[in-house]
């Protein structure tokens, strides 16, 4: 297959702006499926592209299934990502296999948070991007102040390509600017693309766009710039081309406009991709080399190099294990060995298949800037596999760490599909960790946010059949010391038989975490053999004990540093038990005079709500003990950035769709770990000797 041919794009969006539909109608009308199926269907088949049960119900896309289309002579990748920040994980996996992104706004509600939040994303991981205006047909449909909030709040240069022909009921079609024709979407399910005449009462407004369309890429293209100043007039062909540099320069984003439910605007959306995306080998990729300590490397998109590919996403299918991969360098083949670049483990590829959303194809080989998906090979999402001989890795994706987690287990009696959902969505997904806890045995899944956990205890029941019980989130909390203090502890036990005996004296200080993230630290100083040394390690397990459950309310502590100095033994009665107690003990007496506070995780709360609820959200927060450090107020919108604990932010979901009808989004991330305020410690560590008293009963 010819590479200057191909498309790997991902269809992006907030919540509800229609991207499913429209990756419906994509591939509709790329002759991949049959009929189209609404994603909220009456006809109880949902969309094609959301293959997990949940997400019918839902209506949020969750996993990024690939999918293969082929349109006029192109083929493309469609790599579906999800719209929702806590899932933020697969945006950015999907977003490292894109070579382009179509950027899918409400013509009503148009630039959100969460636009900004994915579109940051496609900056990071250099995207270039194509912005669909959906839902033309809806009421309060505007484009013009769609496109002006992609210039002032994404701080693109953006300008439309077509205009539209009427709007709300009466959206009738588009005129193309380039072509300069009108487009008529004819037939059943508009499958007739017909070009006519612009009317006449929409010849004025078309050559205004022109004008403004020309003006834009003046600014960021050379040549369109040198025409301007010439006062020349473009062509169409020299207009298009100027928007193919200008956007895979990172520089333009073209605007296309329609309504994917109404079906029309699709087609010249797929022509626009076809356009202005980048085909695979003008994307510069590069990996690192282990060999030479990670210094990068350029990939080649040559078949004829070694192979280089990137396992970016797991699914469980029906028929075990299917790994998607893109290949970046070089030629994956079936029944061919390739070599995971973490282990070095060589593995044989059984089976290679392209997906069209839960249909499979079966293909002998893949070339560069190639996707599809392998059968039958062990591995985790973000490991990348070559043909053994090279040592490159697509550099790691950086993974944050959770920042929320709650207890959970099975209703009724254990079943080992439990623990093998857990296992399984853990390799899945690196942002979803689960361990037990070593007192109360419980199991306890931490996570990004309360939705994300929601959707894997929900999919525990349904791919698994396993109802669960949760317990309450809990804020990952920590504690930490202020002072230095010093112990000096006796541990004596007398009582027939072997006795116990283990004196330890010495301090501990506060200590900044060091390169590696290393806060905790044992430092042995005592001299003279006063303790054997056969027991230091015994103490040095007694302060890593300690530190794992904190004092005041059971959290972990971080940052101290314990200075062994001084002790005795006693020749019979000493063992490793006894200096370990009598360490825990010491350290005990020690934090509570160093002025022991509680630390909680302070997030960074963007909301996006219509201006009249401004007042209701901000008084919303300042009830939640939030500091408001950025706002911004649009004529209709505005947002605000606060800096709020996570502790408080429960239940906020609900609560700001009931101050703005409905209408206001939030996202959230991990900021820092900050004190708690001296009145709210107290009332933790009530609640937590509380809960002591009862489990006592």
């Amino acid at each position: 297959s010819n590479i200057e041919r191909l498309r790997n794009i991902g269809i992006s969006a907030h919540i509800d702006s229609g991207k499913t539909t429209l990756t419906e109608r994509v591939l509709f009308y790329t002759g991949r499926i049959n009929q189209i199926h609404e994603v909220r269907g009456k006809d109880n088949v949902g969309a094609k592209m959301d293959s997990m049960e949940l997400e019918r119900e839902k209506g949020i896309t969750i996993q990024s299934a690939a999918t293969y289309a082929a349109w006029k002579d192109y083929n493309f990748n469609i790599i579906d990502t999800p719209g929702h920040v806590d899932f933020t994980i697969e945006v950015e996996r999907a977003l490292r296999v894109l070579d382009g992104a179509v950027l899918v706004l409400c013509a009503v509600s148009g630039v959100q948070s969460q636009t900004i939040t994915v579109d940051r994303q496609m900056k990071r991981y250099n995207v270039p991007r194509i912005c669909f205006i959906n839902k033309m047909d809806r009421a309060g449909a505007n484009p013009w102040k769609v496109v002006e909030a992609l210039r002032t709040k994404l701080k693109m240069h953006a300008a439309a390509l077509e205009i539209p022909m009427g709007a709300e009921d009466n959206f009738q079609g588009v005129v193309d600017l380039l072509k300069w024709k009108a487009l008529y979407f004819e037939g059943v399910d508009g499958v007739n693309v017909v070009e006519r005449d612009i009317p006449e009462e929409y010849l004025e407004l078309a050559k205004t766009k022109r004008a403004e369309l020309f003006e834009h890429l003046a600014e960021v293209d050379e040549t369109m710039s040198d025409m301007f100043i010439m006062e020349e007039n473009p062509t169409g062909e020299e207009l298009a081309a100027a928007v193919r540099r200008a956007t895979t320069n990172h520089k333009f984003i073209p605007v296309m406009m329609g309504s994917a439910i109404k079906n029309k605007g699709v087609q010249p959306l797929l022509d626009a991709i076809c356009s202005y995306l980048p085909n695979p080998s003008e994307v510069n990729n590069t990996a690192l080399d282990i060999k030479q300590d990670e210094a990068k490397v350029t990939l080649s998109s040559s078949e004829k190099d070694p192979f280089v590919g990137l396992a970016f996403k797991l699914e469980e299918g029906r028929f075990g294990q299917l790994t998607y991969m893109r290949v970046y360098q070089g030629t994956l083949r079936r029944g061919g060995f390739i070599s995971n670049v973490k282990n070095d483990k060589k593995v044989k590829v059984p089976r290679l298949v392209r997906m069209h959303a839960d249909e499979l194809e079966d293909v002998d080989e893949i070339g560069p800037g190639e996707i599809c998906a392998m059968f039958g090979v062990d591995c985790s999402s973000g490991d990348t596999f070559t043909d053994g001989a090279l040592r490159y890795t697509m550099s790691s994706m950086f993974v944050p760490n959770p920042v929320i987690s709650l207890s959970i287990k099975p209703k009724g009696k254990e079943t080992p599909n439990f623990s093998k959902a857990l296992n399984r969505f853990q390799k899945e997904d690196p942002t979803f960790k689960v361990h037990v806890d070593s007192e109360t045995k419980e199991t306890i899944i931490s996570g990004m946010g309360e939705l994300h956990l929601e959707i894997y205890v929900e999919r525990m029941r349904r791919e698994y059949t396993v109802e669960c019980v949760t317990g309450k989130p809990q804020v990952a909390f920590r504690e930490t010391i202020q002072d230095a203090a010093k112990f000096n502890y006796t541990h004596k036990k007398q009582s027939g038989g072997a006795g116990q005996y283990g004196r330890v004296q010495g301090f501990i200080e506060p200590a900044e975490a060091n390169e590696e993230g290393v806060d905790a630290f044992f430092e042995n100083r005592v001299v003279g053999g006063n303790i054997p040394t056969n027991y230091i390690p015994a103490c040095e397990k007694g302060f890593r004990e300690g530190m794992q459950k904190g004092f005041l309310i059971g959290h972990p502590i971080t940052g101290v540093r314990m200075v062994l100095e001084d002790g005795a033994a006693h020749a019979v009665d000493s063992s490793e038990l006894a200096f370990k107690i009598a360490t825990i003990n010491a350290f005990k007496d020690a934090y509570m005079k160093s002025s022991p506070v509680i630390m909680e995780p302070i997030m960074k709360v963007d909301i996006t709500a219509p201006t009249e609820f401004q007042g209701a959200v901000i008084g919303g927060i300042n009830k939640r003990k939030g500091t408001i450090v950025d706002t911004e107020s649009g004529e209709d919108y505005f947002s605000c950035v606060a800096e709020v604990s996570l502790n408080s932010m429960f239940g906020y979901a609900s609560e700001i769709r009931g101050q703005s009808q409905g209408k206001g989004e939030f996202t959230m991330e991990y900021l820092r770990h900050q004190k708690v305020l001296p009145q709210e410690q107290i009332e933790l560590i009530k609640a937590h000797q509380k809960k002591l008293k009862d489990e006592q009963k």
